[in-house]
């Protein structure tokens, strides 16, 4: 009889633990399902910040790519510069050679505003005495050293344009670097002329010894990508040229 007693007991209690641990197996822990929200949470913006980076690096590479081609078509186009622009050029250089030094950081940003006056972005007729021979220039799309290469980089590009506007709108004295507002429009000559416009502004670092600028950053208050694809754009003028 007592055989019989203990052996339905050992029975539900043996069944009873079946039944909890299949409830174990089935229901996490709260520290497991807390883990697996964690681990689900932590997942989401990681893809999201990878595919903006994603995204970023692949603009910045086209934007890379169409600056280089922009150098090297300037090159090619430098080739085919009429003699008179050539003359031209000559002509601004030996009045830069002429030209009295910049002394000191204040003489340096009076001779940066009178470029501007000069368009110096899109014809490279800018005040070399006011630069260091490695200063760096840096924009959206990179940057190099050398202030040969930025001379004859914007001399190329003005050789690419119709016309061309460009104001100083704005001055900035700080403590280690000037501020330049400016405000720049041009028409292209290829055959859809093309408008570029936008606002941006350029920082200018002076070398602590010689006073002279040895970082030159331009920024652009429009995208990158805007920026290029304004070079595509067909401008009103050959619309209008189309429907006539």
């Amino acid at each position: 009889m007592a055989l019989l007693v203990r052996a339905p007991t050992s029975t539900l209690s043996t069944a009873n633990h079946h039944k909890k641990s299949g409830e174990f197996l089935r229901r996490p822990s709260p520290t497991l399902r807390s883990a697996r929200r964690f681990h689900l949470h932590a997942q989401k913006p990681a893809s999201r910040d990878a595919g903006n980076e994603t995204s970023s690096t692949s603009e910045n590479a086209v934007l890379k790519a169409a600056w280089y081609g922009s150098e090297l078509l300037g090159i090619a186009a430098s080739f085919l510069r009429p003699s008179q622009k050539a003359t031209d050029g000559d002509a601004g250089a030996a009045e830069e050679a002429g030209a009295s030094e910049p002394q000191g950081r204040a003489q340096v940003a009076e001779a940066i505003k009178d470029d501007f006056a000069r368009s110096y972005f899109v014809t490279g007729n800018l005040t070399l005495k006011a630069y260091e021979d490695d200063c760096e220039f840096a924009d959206p799309a990179g940057s190099f050293r050398g202030l040969q290469r930025f001379k004859r980089n914007c001399t190329n590009f003005g050789s690419l344009l119709e016309k061309s506007t460009m104001n100083l709108t704005k001055w900035e004295d700080m403590e280690d670097k000037s501020i330049g507002h400016w405000r720049f429009s041009c028409v292209m000559s290829f055959p859809w002329r093309p408008i570029l416009s936008a606002t941006g502004y350029t920082e200018y670092y002076f070398h602590a010894g010689s006073g002279k600028v040895c970082r030159h950053v331009e920024h652009w208050n429009v995208p990158k990508m805007a920026l290029l694809r304004q070079i595509f754009r067909p401008s009103r003028w050959v619309w209008e040229k189309r429907s006539d």
